[in-house]
C-alpha cells in the first residue's frame, strides 16, 4: 500500500483552493487503495500517463499525485478554461490547455516540454478523452505523451486507476455515491523508452513508443480490475466513433 509523502513545494493559492474543495469531497464519498506510490518520482520532471474512465478521474488521480508529494500539471481540454470562475482557478493553478483538433494543439506540447524541463510533473491522458472501449479498457493512444517525454528526456510513469467509473459512469449526469466506492491506483515502473532516445522523432517511432506506453497501462489495469483486456486495442476511427465529446449523443435510444 502506498504511503503519502509531503508536498515537495508550496502549491500556490489556486491549487490550494482546489485541494481544499476536492480532497474533503472525495474522502466523503469514496475510499481508496493506493499501490506502489513510491514509484512516482519524488522530484524532477516526469510525464505521468493514466487511463481515462470517467470525468471524475482527473480529480482522483490528482488526489493521489498530490498526496504523494507532487503538484500535477494537467494537459486539459481548452473548454475547461472557459468555465466561469473555475476556469480562472484552473489557469492560475498552472494547468495546460489543449486545443483539440485545431491548429493550436502544438501550443500544449511546447508548454508541457517547458514544464517537465523545469522539474514539473505533467499529467497526460494519452487516449485524449474517456475511453470508447465498451468495457473501459485503454484504447489507442495519441503520441503526445511519448513526444513530450522523448523531447525533454524525462521518464514516463504509468498509473492505472479503477473505481472512479463506479462513482460517475462515462458521460453520466449524476454520481452514484452510496455505498462508498473504492478507487484503486497502481503505479508502474517507468516505461522503458531507452531504445528510442537520441533517435529522430518520426511518426513511426512515436507510434511504437505510444504502443509501449499503452501496453504498460493496460497491464497495470489488468492487475487491479476484473476481466481480460481485448486482444486488439479499440480504435475509435476504425469503429466510426466520434473522437471527442459524448459518443452517445445523436444516437437513437
Amino acid at each position: 500500500m502506498a504511503k503519502p509523502r509531503k508536498l515537495n513545494r508550496k502549491p500556490g493559492w489556486a491549487f490550494a483552493t482546489c485541494v481544499a474543495i476536492v480532497k474533503p469531497t472525495l474522502r466523503a464519498f469514496s475510499k481508496h487503495s493506493w499501490i506502489d506510490g513510491h514509484k512516482l518520482p519524488a522530484e524532477g520532471g516526469c510525464v505521468v500517463v493514466g487511463n481515462h474512465i470517467s470525468h471524475l478521474d482527473p480529480f482522483t488521480l490528482g488526489h493521489f499525485i498530490y498526496d504523494h508529494g507532487r503538484i500535477p500539471r494537467y494537459l486539459a481540454k481548452s473548454e475547461v478554461f472557459d468555465i466561469p470562475i473555475g476556469g480562472s482557478i484552473v489557469r492560475s493553478a498552472g494547468q495546460i490547455p489543449v486545443y483539440r483538433l485545431t491548429d493550436d494543439a502544438s501550443l500544449a506540447f511546447r508548454a508541457a516540454v517547458e514544464a517537465v524541463g523545469e522539474g514539473e510533473c505533467v499529467v497526460v491522458y494519452p487516449e485524449g478523452t474517456i475511453t470508447r472501449d465498451p468495457n473501459l479498457w485503454p484504447m489507442n493512444g495519441k503520441m503526445g505523451a511519448a513526444r513530450i517525454a522523448l523531447s525533454a528526456g524525462v521518464p514516463v510513469i504509468p498509473i492505472a486507476q479503477w473505481g472512479a467509473n463506479a462513482i460517475l459512469a462515462p458521460y453520466a449526469k449524476k454520481p452514484d455515491i452510496f455505498p462508498r466506492k473504492t478507487v484503486i491506483m497502481k503505479v508502474g515502473d517507468p516505461v522503458n523508452l531507452d531504445d528510442f532516445a537520441d533517435e529522430p522523432l518520426t511518426p513511426e517511432l512515436l507510434r511504437d513508443a505510444t504502443t509501449r506506453i499503452m501496453d504498460e497501462l493496460t497491464g497495470l489495469l489488468s492487475d487491479i480490475r476484473a476481466g481480460e483486456p481485448p486482444e486488439t486495442r479499440f480504435d475509435p476511427r476504425s469503429a466510426g466513433v466520434r473522437e471527442i465529446g459524448n459518443p452517445n449523443e445523436g444516437r437513437e435510444r
